[in-house]
């Protein structure tokens, strides 16, 4: 598959992330701030790091929310398609909360991100739920695909569209709501985990 950077020129994602001030975002979670990758120099459009171990630490972090847009049928393999759904939910969250775009979606993986989670342990016969800490990587996984999840969700059957659908989850994330999906996921993941110690 062939690789295409996107340029400076190009009039697709670039110029709409480029106004919003990268280097004034703010990552609070030590756990998350080395997965959180803030660089769109290196948005592409073909599966660069798809064979490399641990090489989406090395793409961006708008270009995963991208890919995870892509996991639905209607955007299977339309990343174009994908990107502006992400740029138009990133202008309506700039007009809604008058902040930086870039902060609020921080805000909200940082909140959408569980902490620990359960495996289950076999002794003898009987599986037995334990709770364990979850990777920083993983957290950053599970926190992208709830929020691209969510917004699928609340946008299907229903007369509101996928971007505003994606806006609203993001800011409800940020803010730690309990309506948000991701943040509901990550709740009750929690929960269970806590009982099971």
């Amino acid at each position: 598959m062939a690789k295409k950077n996107i340029d400076h020129d190009d009039n697709l994602f670039f110029p709409v992330l480029a106004k919003y001030d990268m280097k004034s975002v703010i990552i609070e979670d030590r756990g998350l701030e080395r997965y959180i990758n803030l660089d769109i120099s290196n948005i592409y459009l073909g599966g660069i790091y798809s064979n490399k171990m641990f090489g989406k630490t090395k793409l961006s972090v708008v270009e995963r929310l991208i890919n995870n847009i892509m996991r639905t049928e209607h955007y299977t393999g339309k990343k174009i398609k994908a990107y502006k759904v992400v740029k138009s939910s990133f202008e309506i969250i700039e007009k809604r909360t008058k902040s930086n775009p870039m902060q609020v979606f921080v805000h909200a993986l940082q909140n959408a991100a569980p902490k620990e989670e359960i495996t289950r342990l076999r002794f003898g016969g009987i599986s037995v739920p334990k709770a364990v800490d979850t990777a920083p990587q993983r957290r950053l996984d599970i926190a992208l695909r709830n929020i691209c999840k969510g917004s699928v969700n609340s946008s299907h059957k229903n007369k509101k569209s996928i971007e505003l659908c994606l806006a609203d989850e993001i800011i409800k994330s940020s803010k730690n709501d309990v309506a948000s999906f991701a943040v509901a996921k990550k709740n009750d993941v929690e929960r269970v985990a806590k009982s099971a110690r």
